[in-house]
């Protein structure tokens, strides 16, 4: 088992209440635990967001398209800081502005590996300021690109199996929350450079 498959994630019940921890490995064997995970989609000042590729070796759904990073808290870790130590390992970006957009619970299987995805997704917007570096890590990420999400959208119904599962929800929840006045600001966090580097991405 890899490094970070042996990382600790939050188990949670269907009302994202803390139900215990266990490891990133056996949160995603079936059937799968239901686990807090975050979706960070970073949107540029045009409303464009920016997509990744994930790279071959992920163990869940790999070389499909997905949101810009995704991630699992760990146990006592807040979103914020969770969110942006991800988005330094998997981009080379931020820290930057996030603001939670919704909520959702999904579960999807993965027929090329066995894994499973059960997660209670946390739909992060940030906010990219252009001309921000990317550096991302070609372990994590294949590729990158931009696209207007409305055509993403229109995209995910006509061909689902070239993203991410999870994808469809993540647009769905930026594009359309279900009370903008509820969109809930999170902390920026700047991770501190002597901070512990512990991956929990999917």
């Amino acid at each position: 088992m890899s490094e970070r498959e042996a990382h600790l994630v939050e188990l949670v019940d269907e009302s994202g209440r803390a139900q215990g921890e266990t490891s990133v490995a056996a949160a995603h064997q079936p059937p799968g635990r239901l686990h807090r995970a975050f979706s960070v989609m970073l949107v540029d000042p045009d409303g464009q967001v920016l997509l990744q590729r994930r790279a071959a070796v992920k163990t869940r759904f790999p070389l499909r398209w997905a949101n810009s990073c995704c991630g699992h808290p760990g146990p006592g870790e807040t979103l914020a800081e969770a969110a942006n130590r991800r988005l330094r390992e998997e981009l080379g970006a931020g820290p930057v502005e996030l603001t939670e957009v919704g909520v959702y619970v999904y579960y999807a299987e993965d027929p090329a590996t066995g894994r499973v995805e059960f997660e209670y997704d946390h739909v992060l917007r940030g906010e990219f300021r252009p001309g921000a570096p990317l550096q991302p890590d070609p372990a994590e990420v294949a590729e990158l690109r931009w696209a207007e999400p409305t055509a993403l959208e229109a995209d995910l119904r006509a061909d689902p199996l070239t993203y991410a599962p999870w994808l469809a929800g993540v647009v769905d929840r930026l594009l359309h929350p279900a009370d903008p006045a509820a969109t809930t600001p999170v902390a920026t966090v700047a991770p501190a450079d002597d901070a512990p580097e512990r991956s929990g991405g999917r």
